[in-house]
């Protein structure tokens, strides 16, 4: 007896978003905010009222926040702009790993209009912020100390001045300066 070879159906793309909200008894609201799109337009691309998304940002975003890879939308185009790997961020997900925190429980953990600002950082096309306080935020979170937290936001801030022009070895004197007077000001000793 031959076993018959049956089709490989791929799932619609709706379908598993459908899926991922009703597996994690997510809101469709809160949904809709996470990936940055109206209540209505996610409504519309479960229920197939309109042709699922190829907006590439969008479909990352939903792909971020399902903890999947864009490229299993059959809609997804892959972009010709490259993607920020920045190591920060790339330690950021390991951390969530490690915690067994899920992306959807880590966006819960932001104020909602933060929420689709930190998908844009998972996804890539935002590196962490350079505000002390929103990096703390998100470290947090993730139970980082101080130090961390702190090194991080050196590293962040020394490249952003030398993407801006400024030759941080050549004016080695005022850049400790600052980081040591910075150190003080966030209470770490030096």
């Amino acid at each position: 007896m031959k076993a018959k070879n049956k089709p490989i159906i791929q799932e619609k793309s709706s379908e598993k978003v459908a899926k991922f909200l009703e597996k994690n008894g997510l809101h469709k609201k809160d949904f809709a905010e996470m990936i940055g799109v109206t209540l209505s337009y996610v409504y519309n691309l479960i229920d197939n009222s309109i042709p699922f998304s190829t907006r590439g940002t969008t479909l990352e975003r939903i792909a971020t926040v399902m903890e999947i890879e864009p490229e299993n939308f059959e809609e997804y185009k892959i972009p010709q702009e490259p993607i920020i790997i920045d190591e920060f961020v790339e330690y950021l997900k390991e951390r969530m790993k490690d915690k067994k925190i899920s992306v959807v429980n880590f966006l819960k953990s932001f104020p909602r209009k933060k929420r689709l600002e930190i998908v844009d950082i998972l996804r890539g096309s935002l590196p962490i912020p350079i505000d002390y306080k929103e990096l703390t935020m998100i470290a947090q979170v993730l139970d980082l100390d101080s130090d961390e937290i702190y090194n991080m936001w050196e590293k962040r801030v020394k490249q952003v001045l030398e993407t801006n022009g400024m030759n941080i070895y050549a004016n080695a004197a005022l850049v400790n300066a600052m980081f040591d007077c910075a150190k003080k000001y966030v209470h770490l000793n030096s």
